[in-house]
């Protein structure tokens, strides 16, 4: 049993009938008197994403009911399995294969509980894998939503950089792929400066963590920010705005589990994986606002606000990518409070420099219920990030458009020619819903994947 998903049918299962909203009136014909009245009385809407259980005449469950429509996802089944009483259940009937799919995710998402610190304390049913879903498929996208989500959950204080570092060592070891971790002070003899300025006041010491697999193919390469905690530096953020700051390396949760899942799907790629991992802490040599850093890029950066400590870690990394000229580039952050103004938390915030990375973009986050929005590389604005005396600053002197000012920043040290998407996420439910619990949540991960392997997969 995996995310309570199970292999075969128990003498108590129970069957769900699956039913398109448009045969549902039908269907209430084809009852007994008695079973409309039941019908009534459990208040049964026959509308999409409507369920009941229906007895038996020995006063058991006969089956339940399951309502959908063309718009039925994923969350959909999360809900249903919220619903349902604890049992096992199985889908009488065959559904197609991506809604064969989508039921066996949903239902294995709704199961999530974050338990590093206590037992569990929710149920829920069991499903029979539908005869129609493609098990490998679905359990990898379930390990590695599972793994962004643990990764974003863990406290500070038992994630820190060097931890980090020993989770990307755990994943690297699966597959063998080939992990070199480079820290401290050795950061700076290898030319990574941005990373150790940044990290270089905390207790634990700044990496840049670098994983490598596959010999053959395009090359994909995925850049995560690893701020494991963020105090904000000297510009010192007030408690509230500490409180969730263990999520700061969501980028970094997130690249790790979409290089999963390419390696779990053995993607005839080149992959590699760049994580920035620091912890932006306050000491006696923290950096300062109005600092100039040097960079791997070259060009030389004045630090605006040591809040904005994460473009400068992404930067060293994607200038890093750059090198190898890869075919295709995604970076992945908690970057800006403005890309939530903007989208809201609910929705991953994307900037790209090449319009059909978008478009397949966009095409399989409608297919695959990860919802993504286009924000622009405007132009005009790259003005605003000038600096008097360094070739950028990191951060505009005003308070609007701070996404886009953080996406053209980033912009500067991605070479032209390189396909390249920047994704600005909450990676982070602030309430609960079936399926999404409060907490880490990962967002444009099946997006993403589901692009890379329709150009690459095949």
């Amino acid at each position: 049993m995996a995310h309570n998903l199970i292999d075969r049918a128990r003498k108590d299962t129970v069957p769900i009938t699956v039913l398109s909203a448009d045969r549902v009136a039908a269907w209430r014909k084809s009852l007994s008197k008695a079973q409309q009245s039941w019908l009534k009385g459990a208040g049964f809407s026959g509308k999409a994403g409507a369920s009941v259980l229906m007895p038996s005449t020995k006063g058991g469950v006969e089956m339940a009911v399951f309502v959908t429509d063309d718009d039925t996802d994923m969350w959909s089944w999360s809900q249903l399995a919220a619903q349902l009483p604890d049992g096992s259940y199985r889908i009488a009937g065959r559904l197609s294969k991506s809604a064969s799919n989508d039921a066996a995710l949903g239902w294995g998402l709704s199961a999530y509980e974050f338990t590093h610190y206590r037992k569990a304390r929710v149920t829920r049913p069991d499903l029979v894998w539908p005869s129609n879903a493609e098990r490998a498929r679905v359990s990898n996208m379930l390990e590695a939503t599972t793994l962004v989500r643990d990764l974003i959950n863990i406290p500070a204080e038992d994630l820190g950089p060097s931890e980090l570092a020993d989770e990307a060592r755990k994943v690297g070891r699966k597959f063998k792929a080939k992990v070199r971790v480079t820290a401290g002070d050795a950061l700076l003899k290898a030319n990574y400066p941005m990373i150790h300025t940044v990290g270089r006041a905390s207790d634990d010491d700044p990496r840049l963590i670098d994983l490598r697999w596959g010999t053959r193919g395009p090359r994909v390469t995925l850049v995560g920010k690893g701020v494991c905690f963020d105090t904000g530096g000297l510009d010192l953020k007030p408690a509230a705005g500490m409180l969730r700051m263990k999520k700061d390396m969501g980028g970094a949760a997130h690249a790790l589990a979409l290089g999963q899942l390419i390696m779990a799907a053995k993607l005839p790629v080149r992959l590699r994986v760049l994580i920035g991992a620091v912890e932006n802490a306050v000491a006696g040599n923290a950096y300062r606002p109005w600092d100039v850093l040097k960079t791997r890029k070259g060009i030389t950066v004045e630090n605006g606000n040591t809040d904005a400590e994460g473009r400068l870690v992404m930067g060293d990394c994607l200038a890093e990518a750059s090198t190898e000229k890869p075919d295709m580039l995604l970076d992945f952050s908690t970057l800006t409070g403005a890309a939530r103004v903007a989208v809201g938390t609910g929705i991953a915030a994307v900037f790209a420099n090449d319009d059909k990375l978008y478009s397949d973009l966009e095409k399989h986050a409608a297919m695959t219920a990860d919802p993504v929005w286009r924000l622009p590389l405007h132009k005009p604005y790259r003005a605003l990030i000038e600096s008097q005396v360094a070739d950028v600053s990191s951060t505009s002197d005003g308070p609007f458009g701070g996404a886009i000012t953080a996406a053209l920043f980033l912009q500067e040290f991605v070479d032209n020619d390189v396909p390249w998407a920047h994704f600005d996420i909450m990676a982070w439910n602030l309430g609960s819903s079936p399926g999404r619990p409060s907490g880490g949540e990962a967002q444009g991960l099946r997006a993403a994947f589901a692009m890379i392997e329709d150009r690459f997969g095949r």
